[in-house]
């Protein structure tokens, strides 16, 4: 006998709950607020309709389906189940911290604050979720490229925007950068770090480094299985080159990086508390990860 599905809703504390735990209770909150020229009910009211909008979804899950929430400062330590449906209701940035944690369960996206959010990834408004949930597992999605940095000690990162690997705390990263199939060749180089962005990041982080060099590349699309790298802030000197500083990454390349620093690391999305740690003679390598998000329509 299968298992029924399970609605998992993920969430995220809000701004308001974060004030109030600071300051303990609201009027305090209120009171910090207003010394600095802000009136609370802004913060309270995104709250409440993020709470409206959760209890309207949990409340659109079938009767015989299970359910379960997580914040998303829990998702590394819950065990997501193959037959879970996953709502994501809040932010289009929690669909990506979600992301990394699945492998291919359906994830409907639930926008808290239309206008506010860009609507990329939550697409929905939680009215629909009494319509897409019992659908969800056969519903048409959009499979996401992701990217994945995997070291030779077997650490492994994926993330859906970008990969950032540099030096914590913004100093000088040193390395060798090379490209799996171009005979062999690496390029020395000290630089503020590399980027590898996909489809999805090209609404971000990735897009802002492609304006600025003003690259004759195409961006990625969402589901296209391709990706950009850039460079940032290559520094020439007698020892290190700044010629490999951009590129492009099909599903079978790789970008290959040999530390020569004694500490750089690898986070995702914007997450530093998650990182990859890598030392002096580590390899890592990043490119097309083999997993997609399964957005809902």
């Amino acid at each position: 006998m299968s298992l029924a599905p399970r609605a998992v809703l993920v969430h995220r504390t809000t701004e308001y709950e974060e004030l109030v735990a600071r300051h303990g209770t609201h009027g305090q909150a209120a009171f910090f607020l207003s010394s600095r020229g802000r009136d609370i009910e802004e913060v309270a009211e995104r709250h409440r309709r993020t709470r409206r909008a959760l209890a309207e979804v949990a409340a659109a899950v079938p009767l015989t389906w299970r359910q379960a929430r997580v914040e998303r400062a829990d998702l590394e330590r819950f065990l997501f189940a193959p037959e879970d449906v996953v709502v994501v209701v809040g932010q289009d940035g929690l669909v990506a911290n979600v992301a990394k944690y699945l492998a291919g369960q359906p994830v409907i996206g639930i926008d808290t604050d239309p206008g506010r959010n860009p609507g990329v990834l939550v697409r929905h408004r939680p009215a629909d979720a009494a319509k897409l949930l019992p659908s969800a597992a056969t519903a048409r999605a959009d499979a996401l490229t992701m990217v994945e940095a995997v070291a030779d000690d077997t650490q492994r990162l994926v993330a859906l925007n970008e990969i950032y690997l540099g030096a914590a705390g913004h100093r000088t990263a040193r390395y060798r950068l090379g490209l799996d199939g171009d005979g062999g060749a690496a390029e020395a180089q000290a630089s503020s770090g590399v980027l590898v962005g996909t489809g999805t990041g090209a609404t971000g982080w990735l897009r802002s480094l492609w304006q600025e060099r003003g690259s004759a590349q195409r961006l990625p699309g969402p589901t296209e299985e391709r990706l950009l790298w850039f460079v940032r802030e290559a520094w020439p000197s007698p020892a290190t080159g700044t010629t490999l500083v951009a590129g492009e990454l099909s599903r079978q390349s790789r970008l290959t990086v040999t530390v020569e620093s004694e500490r750089l690391i690898a986070f995702g999305d914007g997450v530093e508390t998650d990182a990859v740690e890598l030392t002096w003679g580590q390899t890592v390598r990043l490119g097309v990860c083999g997993e997609r998000l399964r957005l809902v329509g």
